[in-house]
């Protein structure tokens, strides 16, 4: 049993799991309003991993990320990232493939790169073709 293995396993009994769901808590609730006052984004860093922390401990604060990430899926997203969670890798790897295939081939997608698109500015031929150019009529004689 490697090293990793015995800590993932330690980590895993419910004494641990509470112990560290108090400090989530502890940091959460107490050590980030407390250093938030002072210079620089410590109190918001207290919060994200005391937030972490209850996360990954308890099945009722994952209920209610639940519920939450519904209500505000962009700021979900956010807490995903910064919570590192699989399944959020996940769903954005099948996102990008479903984008991928549904996209249509390059050949047959517009360009949108043309510096002055429908400016009034179009190339128009120098010399006409011979069906653009009208007969002379001749001069009336008076």
């Amino acid at each position: 049993m490697t090293l990793l293995e015995r800590l993932a396993a330690i980590r895993n009994t419910r004494m641990v799991q509470s112990m560290l769901f108090v400090l989530g808590m502890i940091l959460l609730f107490v050590a980030a309003p407390l250093a938030s006052p002072l210079p620089g984004p410590g109190g918001l860093l207290l919060a994200a991993a005391g937030l972490t922390l209850v996360l990954r401990t308890s099945l009722w604060a994952k209920r209610r990320y639940v519920h939450f990430k519904r209500w505000q899926p962009r700021a979900g997203t956010w807490f995903d990232w910064g919570l590192r969670r699989g399944s959020a890798k996940r769903r954005e790897a099948l996102r990008k493939e479903r984008e991928r295939a549904e996209a249509p081939p390059l050949s047959e997608v517009p360009r949108i790169d043309d510096p002055l698109p429908k400016a009034g500015l179009e190339l128009s031929p120098v010399d006409p073709t011979p069906a653009e150019v009208a007969p002379a009529e001749p001069a009336p004689r008076h």
